[in-house]
């Protein structure tokens, strides 16, 4: 990376003393994650009933949340009481890394629960035989391990061009901000970008489009009581996808597709939606809508006092 050892983020630069009030808001923000994700991720570890697929994958989208905001919280947080605003490249493209295998692992359990829901609704009497722990932690792994070396594969990319800027308009690392900042013209880290895009991202995100609207097409054929019951099992994991959904798109709008001139406040926020909205929403949306995950929190919280 020639003589650039480290990034600025340009971002935390003369916020005054509106960056206490971030400050809190995003040490509150983070405390409500660790706690509402940690609460599903026990709820379904010490209840042996929701050992089955579907509330195994719940509790992996919360293991994940936890996972993709470690690197970012604690770092934000630091920088908005710090005077310097500087990260050591090696650090950027570790952060980088995790927020982005954060978010291909998001779409893959998304992929794998409208996976699960096809087939608990398309093929309920062969449901246990096919779909079972066992085979959803070989897809995972598997998914996973492809993710994560297409993902290593681009950060190493990254890591071997020569930079001639170091200055980050962001809040946090971004693979595609800093292939920006090189000096080369590098059409493979670009094909690369979008190759894990189209594959990582896209792919998974038609399989699942499709999954519901044949869902949706079985529940239109059947039983009033049948439609309900599909209905009250599907909503929670449809909400969870639309809202990962558009934070997903939207931050690939800002940070690769087009320059709109809007207010950098609120491209920010946009830009930081899918690393703050879903991890939680996930939660509250599982416990408010799946009764065996409301009622086991609730005894957990009952415990401890």
């Amino acid at each position: 990376m020639g003589n650039v050892t480290y990034f600025y983020f340009m971002l935390f630069e003369n916020l005054g003393y509106i960056k206490y009030a971030l400050f809190s808001l995003g040490f509150i923000l983070y405390c409500a994650i660790i706690v509402f994700n940690a609460l599903v991720i026990l709820a379904i570890y010490l209840e042996r009933t929701m050992h089955q697929p579907m509330y195994l994958l719940i509790s992996c989208l919360s293991i994940n949340s936890v996972y993709g905001t470690a690197v970012f919280f604690p770092r934000v947080l630091a920088d908005l009481l710090s005077d310097t605003h500087i990260i050591s490249i090696e650090a950027c493209l570790l952060q980088s890394f995790v927020i982005y295998s954060y978010t291909a692992n998001e779409v893959i359990i998304l992929m794998l629960m409208a996976l699960d829901r096809f087939v608990a609704i398309s093929k309920p009497l062969q449901y246990h035989s096919l779909i079972t722990p066992k085979v959803l932690t070989v897809l995972l792994v598997i998914i996973c391990m492809y993710s994560m070396i297409t993902l290593g594969t681009a950060v190493v990319f990254a890591a071997n061009l020569t930079m001639c800027g170091n200055k980050l308009w962001k809040v946090y690392c971004h693979n595609y901000e800093i292939v920006k900042l090189s000096c080369e013209k590098s059409f493979i880290n670009n094909f690369l970008g979008m190759f894990i895009l189209v594959t990582v991202v896209f792919i998974p995100l038609s399989f699942i489009l499709y999954s519901y609207i044949q869902i949706l097409i079985i529940c239109q054929k059947s039983s009033a009581q049948f439609k309900s019951k599909a209905y009250q099992t599907c909503i929670p994991h449809i909400v969870v996808l639309l809202n990962f959904s558009v934070s997903i798109i939207t931050e690939v709008i800002l940070s690769r597709v087009v320059n709109l001139e809007i207010p950098i406040g609120l491209t920010i926020a946009l830009s930081l939606e899918f690393l703050i909205v879903p991890p939680i929403l996930n939660p509250i949306v599982y416990a408010l809508n799946m009764p065996d995950i409301r009622k086991k929190i609730l005894l957990l919280i009952k415990a401890s006092n």
